[in-house]
């Protein structure tokens, strides 16, 4: 079996899922470039490919017809709006994602932002290195009212870990979960009561075709006055336009951004004229533990395909 991989750095952070596929008879092909594969660079390597351990490359009917061998695509990772499922099925291509194990990780790295942006810290990190002393004033994050639009793993962890900050939190999401809710002091209301009321906005919703662009110029608009933006799900979740107008006409106070529409995004993404806007490179996943666990999971959905076995987390059965 003829493994691709997609996900960057594998050799050296997912030593042992690497070692565990060629022990049971796989070859092992890597991505060379840090950064997702494009379609002219997948099709010179797809046509002799079994499984693709894939990141957020796209894959579409344009790739599969390309791979006439390939049996299962094993996301690294949990969203995947980047893999045309109906059409993988067509083609007989299973796809299985690795939900849950990432989430610890990007709760951490949205608070991290959540702090951030109330204290301007990378700036200010940047302005006293270059040896000005700017004296910032932020704001406090205790007795701020925190929105989660979307209440999945994620954005649970993120409650989680704000309840010793001695905030209020609400959530939206189209399905509650008002058990976990109640356990994490969580109030669910409707998106709209999250813009006009609370201090802090965290994006946490899957990026489907009604959610695409679900933060535009008209919801900006309904946010509350120096307010703050987080997004650390998906990009396109966002139009970013919108969100440069409500960050230039001071709408927002400040945003912290890890995706992005297209990515890699370009430098000269009009964003990052802006000095309110914290950005990362679509780095909350990015952690040792989070590379161990999934590596782990996508080789072992693999391999069950190969003995041809139903894999774990087959979501186009």
């Amino acid at each position: 079996m003829k493994v691709l991989v997609t996900a960057t750095n594998y050799s050296t952070l997912c030593a042992e899922a690497k070692q565990l596929l060629e022990q049971n008879g796989c070859e092992v092909v890597e991505n060379p470039h840090d950064r997702p594969m494009t379609f002219n660079e997948l099709k010179e390597v797809v046509s002799d490919i079994d499984a693709v351990v894939a990141g957020v490359d796209t894959w579409n009917e344009e790739v599969f017809r390309l791979a006439p061998r390939l049996k299962v695509i094993s996301r690294f990772g949990v969203g995947v709006d980047n893999i045309d499922l109906e059409k993988a099925k067509e083609f007989g291509i299973q796809v299985t994602n690795a939900p849950r194990l990432n989430s610890n990780a990007v709760a951490e790295l949205t608070i991290n932002l959540i702090l951030n942006t109330l204290r301007n810290t990378p700036n200010l990190h940047v302005t006293t290195r270059q040896g000005y002393w700017e004296r910032f004033v932020g704001n406090e994050l205790q007795n701020r009212s925190v929105g989660l639009l979307g209440f999945g793993n994620i954005a649970q962890n993120v409650a989680k870990k704000l309840q010793g900050f001695d905030v209020n939190v609400y959530a939206y999401d189209k399905f509650p979960n008002k058990d976990i809710a109640k356990r994490l002091n969580v109030q669910f209301t409707d998106y709209e009561e999250i813009l006009n009321k609370c201090d802090v906005v965290s994006m946490h919703l899957p990026l489907l075709k009604e959610t695409y662009h679900f933060m535009d110029e008209s919801k900006f608009s309904q946010m509350k006055q120096d307010s703050y933006f987080i997004n650390t799900s998906r990009g396109p979740l966002v139009d970013e336009k919108a969100l440069w107008h409500a960050l230039n006409e001071g709408k927002l106070a400040a945003a912290a951004i890890d995706v992005y529409e297209e990515e890699p995004t370009s430098k000269d993404n009009p964003l990052f004229d802006l000095d309110n806007v914290i950005t990362t490179p679509h780095t909350a996943a990015e952690t040792y533990e989070v590379y161990h666990n999934v590596s782990l999971m996508t080789a072992k959905a693999i391999l069950e395909v190969k003995v041809g076995n139903k894999p774990q987390n087959l979501l186009n059965e």
